[in-house]
């Protein structure tokens, strides 16, 4: 078929048809205008299958060369804005190959050897995703940094740790960021883990069952930087579980960023007021003038909806599709898009929020000390004393009660009045009811005091290659 009939009959496969598809079922079936993203994946894995090609000895050298100067041209064309993309060529693949058939002749309709469409567009969006998923490590390292830089700076800064939204004990605020630290790191290394599966070639795999040209998949597959070969055809056209494995981990990550997105809104209102955020990061009323709206974070915890939702999408997408590739599997692509967009989006804006954070250190402890956090403190106290932890704990509780009675801070009772509950107790017991005496004295690994926040800052900046700071 000539570059003009393929024109005319518009779709690559119409031979066998006698009548055109409908203008509404093109607009239906089509995915150009979302999946032409893919296109330098699709160029690149088409320049490394004609180069396999031509070294097995199934198209000339000639072809090769003219094939090389095609899509550099296409790649030209589609980076200066030029490429027309064309709704009737259905997909990224089919306009892509057109153009170069009508750039090159007939050496373009030769590339299409040894392979379909079901193999190169799941070769395509492993190429496109495992760039994606290398960004998303890189920004996710500079999110941590971020939070180290300010860890480090208020390492002991303290605030009142909180159980079921009550105070619970005094931790250090640069403490508390290093656990998010922790969460985002946890994801990094999924990112690297699942990076693997993505890194598997299904070219060669054909339609469903592998292809009779005598193809060297493994030099494909060298060319292309991928780590194996897929080893079953049917499974390896009809595979998501690479896309659904990225989004349940970017779910995880986005679950991370709104947890952290819930605490900087309750830190930043009026009824805690430990933090402020940099102006650029927030909106006002039309009707209040005195608002000043965390919406950075309000709407990175909706967005986790948003990233959780396409996770659904495609775990239902997939349960119920019978071997091997069906036209269900179009129905990937703008969830997966979507939620690298919003995850690379989300990480971006929280590394430059999370690093201009304004610290209220006074705030913080005033509301540390309005909860009795060093209520355990004293316990352990009696427990070293020589009293069971039960009995201490009893006697604790006893002196929180009289002390709420009487509107005062545990560290604010008469000794005589202490020892009242267990003569046990000393002049020294004011060092461990003070909320710097409780921080300091939690001086273990993985612990709240600042020689340990300071311990962990060092760890993260190896781990992480250093950290720039403000």
């Amino acid at each position: 078929m000539s570059t003009n009939q393929l024109d005319k009959k518009s779709q690559a496969w119409s031979a066998l048809f006698s009548e055109p598809m409908s203008e509404l079922v093109k607009r239906y079936t089509a995915s150009v205008f979302f999946d032409k993203r893919l296109w330098k994946a699709d160029i690149q894995g088409s320049l490394a299958h004609a180069d396999m090609l031509a070294a097995q000895g199934l198209i000339s050298a000639t072809d090769l060369a003219a094939i090389q100067k095609g899509m550099a041209q296409i790649t030209a064309e589609i980076e200066s804005g030029q490429f027309e993309w064309k709704l009737d060529l259905e997909d990224v693949h089919l306009n892509i190959e057109a153009r170069l058939t009508q750039l090159v002749g007939d050496a373009g309709k030769r590339l299409h050897t040894g392979r379909s469409r079901n193999d190169q567009v799941a070769t395509d969006v492993r190429l496109w995703l495992r760039g994606e998923v290398d960004e998303i490590g890189v920004l996710l390292t500079e999110l941590q940094k971020a939070l180290v830089d300010v860890a480090e700076q208020n390492a002991d800064v303290i605030l009142p740790g909180f159980t079921h939204l009550q105070v619970a004990q005094p931790v250090a605020f640069g403490h508390h960021l290093l656990a998010y630290v922790e969460m985002f790191a946890r994801d990094a290394e999924r990112m690297v883990d699942l990076r693997r599966r993505i890194n598997r070639l299904p070219l060669g795999s054909a339609a469903l069952a592998g292809t009779s040209y005598p193809l060297d998949r493994e030099r494909v597959a060298r060319t292309l930087g991928f780590e194996g070969v897929s080893q079953n055809s049917l499974d390896a056209v009809s595979d998501r579980d690479f896309a659904i494995e990225f989004t349940a981990a970017a779910s995880l990550l986005m679950v991370h960023v709104s947890r952290l997105s819930e605490e900087l809104i309750l830190w930043m209102s009026q009824s805690f007021g430990f933090i402020d955020l940099a102006d650029r990061f927030c909106t006002g009323s039309s009707i209040m003038p005195q608002k000043k709206n965390p919406d950075v974070p309000e709407l990175a915890r909706g967005k986790t909806g948003r990233v959780v939702g396409h996770l659904m999408g495609l775990i239902t997408l997939m349960k119920g599709q019978p071997l091997a590739y069906n036209k269900d599997n179009q129905e990937d692509k703008e969830p997966l898009f979507d939620t690298v967009d919003t995850l690379k989006d989300t990480l971006r804006i929280f590394a430059e929020m999370a690093a201009g954070i304004t610290v209220k250190p006074e705030a913080m402890e005033r509301a540390a000390k309005k909860g009795y956090a060093t209520a355990t403190d004293l316990a352990d106290y009696l427990v070293k004393k020589g009293l069971p932890f039960r009995d201490a704990h009893e006697v604790v509780a006893h002196a929180v009660k009289d002390a709420i009675a009487a509107g005062v801070d545990l560290s604010e009772l008469p000794l005589d009045k202490l020892q009242a509950y267990n003569p046990a107790i000393e002049q020294d017991v004011y060092e461990v009811l003070s909320l710097r005496g409780s921080l300091n004295a939690r001086n273990l690994l993985g612990g709240t005091a600042p020689a340990q926040v300071r311990a962990q800052v060092a760890r993260h900046r190896q781990r992480l290659g250093g950290v720039t700071q403000p």
